[in-house]
């Protein structure tokens, strides 16, 4: 059975969602304020966080800066108010997974937490590919382990699978629509957007020089590409 862990303070939001994943058959673990949920997210065995933005003690995106920081990789979707546009893409670049704005439909975001369990669960379930080894870098999918230089690099399962999608195409321009259809899912609805904030946070990770990025490149209005070497200039690069 999957574990959830539902952070949000609201009693007439959380205990419906309690309610809704009992009943789906999931293991449900609730905390009604950001220090409470927190101290869960940290010492419980859990597959996936619904994490609200708005909280008492601390908020959501300090919530997912810590847990991200403490290299604790577990997927979180944050609930964001209508209109909370900037904290949405804050909540991506500090390491959350996806989003769902209220009110929203139980039945989309039970869809929303599936897509992202089946994406969490496939590196525990590759067989092909499993290793990718490309100038400093090494990709092992079994293992689910990312490294420069002998030095492992730790990576959200969106950046895991982004910087794996881009490793396997080494040299292709992956436009934003199909990467966006092959790491976040179709049934999945998030913007061209995400795709840059998430390409953002690789190079930050990956390059020895975020603004002069020489392993994952832009092409100006199409989309990104991993090169299979440091000495191709780029002139359109982004």
């Amino acid at each position: 059975m999957k574990k959830i862990l539902i952070i949000e303070d609201d009693t007439a939001i959380r205990m419906p969602l309690e309610d809704d994943f009992k009943f789906e058959g999931y293991l449900v673990e609730s905390a009604s304020t950001g220090t409470e949920g927190l101290e869960k997210a940290m010492n419980l065995d859990l597959d996936i966080i619904l994490l609200d933005l708005m909280l008492p003690g601390m908020n959501g995106l300090e919530i997912c800066k810590e847990l991200r920081r403490r290299d604790i990789g577990t997927p979180i979707i944050m609930l964001t108010a209508k209109g909370q546009q900037f904290d949405k893409v804050l909540g991506l670049e500090l390491g959350a997974d996806d989003y769902i704005t209220k009110p929203f439909s139980p039945f989309e975001l039970r869809a929303r937490v599936k897509a992202l369990l089946r994406r969490s669960e496939m590196k525990n379930h590759q067989s092909a590919a499993t290793l990718i080894q490309l100038g400093p870098f090494v990709l092992n999918s079994s293992k689910y382990l990312f490294t420069k230089n002998n030095e492992t690099i730790q990576l959200t399962t969106i950046e895991f699978a982004l910087i794996k999608l881009l490793m396997q195409r080494t040299g292709q321009v992956l436009k934003r629509d199909d990467i966006l259809d092959s790491v976040w899912g179709k049934e999945v609805y998030v913007t061209p957007r995400t795709v840059d904030t998430h390409i953002a946070n690789l190079r930050k990770k990956v390059e020895d020089d975020p603004e002069h990025s020489r392993w994952i490149t832009g092409v100006r209005g199409i989309g990104y590409k991993f090169n299979s070497d440091e000495s191709s200039p780029n002139l359109n690069q982004t």
